[in-house]
Parts: C-alpha cells; sequence; structure tokens
C-alpha cells in the first residue's frame, strides 16, 4: 500500500474532474469501480475508487481517492492497494506505486 496526501487550492470540481479523467485516460485498462459524493454547507467530500491491470504482477491493482473541499481549500489523498503476489507480506509492488505516481503527477500539475 502507498500513500499520497497534499494540501492544495483551487476549484473543487475541476481538480475532481482532473483526476477522474487523468486517471481514465492514463491507461486502457483503468475504469472508474464505484463512487460517493457528499456536501454539507459548503464543504464537499468526493471518494473514488479505481481499477486497472497492472503487467508487472499480473494483477489488478486499486486507487482510491478522496478529495475534501471547503471554499477553494482542498485535501486531496491517493491510497493503492492490491498489487502484491505474497500470502504474508508485500513484494512486487512496482503496479501500485506506478499507479500513485500517476495520480501523484495529475494533482501536481493542477497547481501553478
Amino acid at each position: 500500500m502507498a500513500k499520497y496526501t497534499r494540501q492544495l487550492t483551487g476549484d473543487f470540481g475541476t481538480l475532481l474532474h482532473s483526476v477522474e479523467q487523468g486517471i481514465l485516460g492514463g491507461s486502457v485498462s483503468a475504469s472508474l469501480e464505484d463512487s460517493a459524493d457528499y456536501q454539507t454547507g459548503d464543504v464537499r467530500v468526493a471518494v473514488r475508487v479505481f481499477e486497472r491491470y497492472s503487467a508487472m504482477g499480473a494483477n489488478r491493482v486499486s486507487l482510491s481517492v478522496t478529495l475534501v473541499g471547503h471554499g477553494d481549500n482542498l485535501f486531496i489523498t491517493g491510497i493503492t492497494s492490491g498489487g502484491s503476489q505474497a500470502v504474508f507480506f508485500k513484494i512486487n509492488t512496482f503496479g501500485e506505486e506506478a499507479f500513485l505516481d500517476r495520480f501523484r503527477e495529475i494533482v501536481d500539475r493542477s497547481q501553478p
């Protein structure tokens, strides 16, 4: 499991759209498995769960993304899972790391 978190400023909807399109457009096997949205007052929360096939690991890996927004103050986190081939410990996590790297690039590119 790998994780990336970041506090940033910007438009909630624009960042969410960039993440969705960037992940889905970044791999032919990427899919949006499920999503949830919540709003109370001016606080918004979006959760997205993506999957894609990892050729390096010969398995599927997932990326869970949570975006929280209060005005233009945003917090985003991405957590990968599922890229290991071992029973009791993690080996061959290349797929998870590559998926998280893609997410990190999308988020970092969203800031001027």
